[in-house]
């Protein structure tokens, strides 16, 4: 009985999943196919029948392949200059906010994003750093059929945040890739994923906004650590993440502009390999 109660919750999550995904699709789909419709003049603006399974799936099917996606100034900066590209993974140490950052170039933009494993994701925080909630998919817990909730989140969105629940390994990330590059879609992972684009890791936290040991922190300056997938050396910057005016940008090192005279609390993060 617990096990068939187990099987049902499972389905369940997946089901929910994929009744999310079907507004998505239908709105990807009618965005793409309408647009170029409306510009032949062959479809009215507003008011049209939901679009067909035809339809989303021709939507699916012209969706760029390694094509270099809406990229955040500062997460730009961190790049070398360079954007996020669809059809990649990156990974990120645990920091909500850098996660943030790098959806928020796309979605923007207009892109879907979705977020899977994680019941913690302040939607708040995120409409802060530029994510349109509005086209946001949230599956707090995937249970065991996570793997299959983010890959059926892949054939629709653009952006697909995951936290998977243990370590994953190269034959899950290799199937994975395989449906990124065909979608053209990007995953962004909380820890490590095998092959990742590029790795983002916080070393150090400088935190400001306490004065004489009451108020808030209001502003953190962080020291990032990217490492691409072909490059042998760390490239580290430092970042607004957010800065005294909430926005994220990338900043000068150890300055603290706008702290003014209130305390400074400096935060030692151990890196990882």
């Amino acid at each position: 009985m617990t096990g068939s109660k187990a099987a049902e919750g499972r389905v369940t999550a997946l089901d929910h999943a994929r009744l999310l995904l079907a507004k998505a699709k239908a709105q990807k789909a009618d965005a793409d196919v309408s647009g170029r419709e409306r510009a032949e003049g062959r479809l009215a603006p507003v008011g049209g029948p939901v679009p067909s399974v035809a339809r989303v799936q021709q939507a699916l099917d012209t969706a760029g392949v390694e094509r270099a996606l809406p990229t955040h100034p500062a997460v730009r900066e961190l790049l070398g200059g360079a954007s996020l590209r669809g059809g990649s993974a990156y990974s990120v140490r645990e920091s909500a906010a850098l996660v943030m950052a790098l959806m928020a170039g796309p979605s923007a933009e207009g892109a879907w994003c979705g977020v899977v494993g994680v019941p913690s994701f302040g939607a708040e925080a995120a409409r802060g750093l530029g994510v349109d909630l509005e086209r946001l998919v949230l599956v707090p817990d995937p249970g065991r059929e996570w793997l299959s909730v983010v890959a059926a989140l892949v054939d629709a969105l653009t952006v697909v945040v995951v936290r998977p629940p243990g370590e994953v390994t190269p034959g899950e990330a290799s199937r994975l890739a395989a449906r990124l590059r065909t979608r053209g879609a990007m995953l962004i992972a909380y820890g490590s994923w095998p092959g990742s684009e590029a790795r983002f890791e916080i070393e150090s936290n400088t935190w400001s906004g306490l004065g004489d040991g009451e108020g808030l922190l209001s502003a953190r300056l962080a020291t990032v650590a990217v490492t691409g997938r072909r490059a042998a050396v760390r490239a580290r910057h430092d970042l607004w993440l957010p800065g005294p005016d909430g926005t994220v940008r990338s900043a000068e090192p150890a300055r603290l502009a706008g702290a003014g005279d209130q305390d400074v609390w400096t935060e030692q993060i151990g890196a990882v390999g």
